[in-house]
């Protein structure tokens, strides 16, 4: 086999497995979300979810943006030029100046966060409210350090080709919110132990944040001394490889965080809308749904690309570098694209099925299937910005990803105030100018790669988008035609009944899609269908 095709064969497959990892902390997030919206509500939830706001924005900026990225780039190349022991070194460095900085951002939040909390949520009338999320504040601003840490030990792990651990590490830190939020919220709340349960249980789910990174970090650790890591810190920041990381990092935290700071500043315009805090679990959910696709994905893919173009960027432009960041779009266009469909067409019923139970009623379930539609158009684009924009950096051209969305940051700012102060819409108006910034993102960070790689194999691309499109029209079908046969009179249905519709839709729907693909030959789609069957054999 040569080399480029082991390359390729060797990227499906690795996306195949992390994809596998991805699913199973992102199927615990969603439970997470689901246990919240139950026993709380949408009112309270909302609530959690802006005190968690914060943290979580650094959360995505650092486990999967802009430290992750900068190091991942730096690291993998002192590994090829200097050895194993000098990138050791670097790592030991990049852990003892995270630590201490992010240690102080996270004493500044505890510090400010009453005046935090009015900053962010304008719109909250309701001084319990701001009383409630300033506590949550508190607790949950220490994740910061403990994910600051954790991006640099899955960047090593991903940059020794380990990419198993760190995906599953994900799962650990949602386990740890669910368990040691109810294990918390149980010993706190003596209503939550009578079955009576109130806002004041969210305290504990707090603490379980806590617990889930730590849980986090800790799965990651065996596997960092195995491959030949030694613990230590360092303090010597005046070093070549720690400007380096920081030199790529702020522009790649600006370009990281477009998408980000959007869904930030969206929270803020929603404080201002009729749902007021409800319509912070309203978006959070929808973004919860969308996030299960993007993580299963374009994480995925995006994680396997990255290191591997590193290496390849050493040698310059080549033909492998142009066809390893091609593989990497077409394999996210085959699987995100089905996954948007489906998500826009079955909005409702997969909202209602997943949600609504315990306080979350039947008005919330509308109130999220329209901004779960905005994000879903908004996915492919999304999914491929996770896989172009590292490789920006990788070429040393750091800058376009922060320029584009610094422009796409003051777009959707832009339509957030129009729709909210001007036209006085509600969320869902907040969800389609995120959507629309991405298809923007996107479009500029491809024209521009293209430019600079002499090519993106566009036609190749094309010739498998309108192959794709083949199958998601018949996939569409199969949706549209259940909708009005086996799907109607939803809201009559028991609850086994809705489960067992819904996914006999799901499941034709993507025999259909991956039928369809097979036969019209589309290289992915084999790929995809062999790493699966192979690992239903073990």
């Amino acid at each position: 086999m040569s080399e480029p095709k082991k390359e390729s064969a060797s990227q499906a497959k690795s996306t195949g497995i992390v994809s596998i990892a991805i699913l199973c902390s992102r199927v615990l997030g969603l439970v997470r979300d689901q246990l919240l919206n139950g026993l709380f509500g949408a009112h309270f939830t909302g609530i959690f979810t802006a005190a968690f706001r914060t943290p979580n924005m650094l959360r995505d900026l650092f486990a999967e943006g802009a430290l992750s990225t900068a190091f991942v780039t730096t690291f993998t190349k002192k590994i090829k030029n200097e050895g194993d022991e000098a990138a050791w070194v670097l790592g030991r460095k990049m852990l003892a100046l995270s630590i201490c900085f992010m240690s102080m951002v996270a004493m500044a939040g505890i510090a400010v966060a009453p005046w935090l909390v009015k900053l962010l949520n304008p719109g909250w009338k309701n001084p319990e409210s701001i009383a409630l999320c300033t506590e949550l504040v508190r607790i949950m601003y220490p994740f910061i350090t403990l994910v600051s840490v954790t991006a640099l030990v899955m960047g090593m792990l991903n940059s020794k080709r380990v990419f198993f651990i760190p995906a599953v590490a994900s799962a650990f830190f949602n386990l740890g919110c669910i368990v040691g939020g109810v294990v918390v919220a149980w010993m706190m709340d003596p209503g939550f132990r009578a079955g009576q349960i109130t806002e004041k249980g969210l305290t504990g789910f707090a603490i379980g944040t806590l617990i889930g990174g730590v849980m986090q970090l800790a799965i990651q650790i065996p596997s960092l001394k195995k491959i030949g890591f030694k613990f230590g810190l360092d303090f010597g920041w005046k070093d070549k490889g720690v400007s380096e990381v920081l030199h790529l990092m702020w522009p790649s935290l600006i370009a990281a965080g477009g998408t980000q700071i959007g869904v930030f500043l969206n929270s803020i315009f929603a404080s201002c809308t009729p749902g007021a805090e409800s319509a912070s679990a309203w978006l959070a959910n929808a973004q919860r749904l969308q996030q299960l696709p993007l993580g299963l994905f374009g994480v995925a893919v995006a994680t396997v690309t990255l290191p591997m173009l590193s290496r390849l960027a050493t040698e310059g432009m080549t033909p492998a570098f142009r066809g390893a960041l091609a593989k990497g779009l077409r394999l996210v266009l085959f699987l995100t694209l089905p996954s948007a469909v489906g998500l826009s067409l079955l909005a409702y019923e997969i909202v209602s099925i997943l949600f609504e139970h315990g306080k979350f009623t039947a008005a919330d379930v509308a109130a999220t299937a329209g901004p779960l539609q905005a994000y879903a158009f908004g996915l492919v684009f999304y999914a491929a910005i996770k896989v172009l924009q590292p490789s920006f950096y990788t070429i040393g051209k750091r800058f376009i990803p922060m320029i584009a969305s610094l422009g796409v940051i003051v777009m959707t700012a832009s339509l957030n105030a129009l729709t909210v102060f001007v036209l006085h819409w509600d969320h869902t108006a907040l969800a389609w100018a995120t959507a629309l910034g991405l298809v923007v993102n996107f479009a500029t960070l491809y024209l521009f790669m293209r430019k600079f790689a002499g090519g993106l194999e566009t036609r190749s691309l094309t010739q498998v988008l309108m192959k794709l499109m083949a199958g998601v029209a018949l996939m569409a079908g199969v949706c549209l035609a259940a909708k009005f046969t086996l799907l109607a009179g939803w809201a009559k249905m028991a609850f086994i009944m809705q489960a067992g519709s819904l996914g006999a839709t799901v499941t034709v729907a993507a025999v259909a899609y991956f039928f369809v693909t097979q036969k019209l030959r589309v290289e992915e789609a084999g790929e995809f269908i062999g790493i699966i069957s192979k690992r239903l054999k073990r």
